[in-house]
């Protein structure tokens, strides 16, 4: 199982970015993909993930209503759309992926074995 995230950069308060993470080895049908992301001196917090299978996704409060998470299966690629970005939103993110059911417990505690190596999101103020 491999993962590679993409999208990264640098923005404006306000923008938004599209991260990607590209996934090989991972039956989209049987895996949940999540996001997690990691700010500087904190520690890894879950903040989406979906159900590829089905296209259930979840989202933590502090990102619901400006992140969107969806999956392109016939590319075995999950995408993380970040709209009105805020300097908090600061940090490596990460995608991840494991053989379970994504949900609103999974979303938080981000229990995957498999894990890419992250992008870095600045946004300034």
């Amino acid at each position: 199982v491999q993962l590679v995230e993409s999208g990264g950069g640098v923005v404006q308060a306000g923008g938004s970015l599209r991260l990607s993470c590209a996934t090989s080895g991972v039956t989209f049908d049987d895996y949940a993909i999540g996001w997690i992301r990691q700010a500087p001196g904190k520690e890894r917090e879950g903040i989406s993930c979906i159900n590829p299978s089905d296209g259930s996704s979840y989202y933590v409060d502090s990102v619901k209503g400006r992140f969107t998470i969806s999956s392109d299966n016939a590319k075995n690629t999950v995408y993380l759309q970040m709209n009105s970005l805020k300097p908090e939103d600061t940090a490596v993110y990460f995608c991840a992926t494991d053989r379970i059911d994504c949900g609103p417990i999974v979303v938080h505690s981000a229990p995957y074995d498999y894990w890419g190596q992250g992008t870095q999101v600045t946004v300034s103020s």
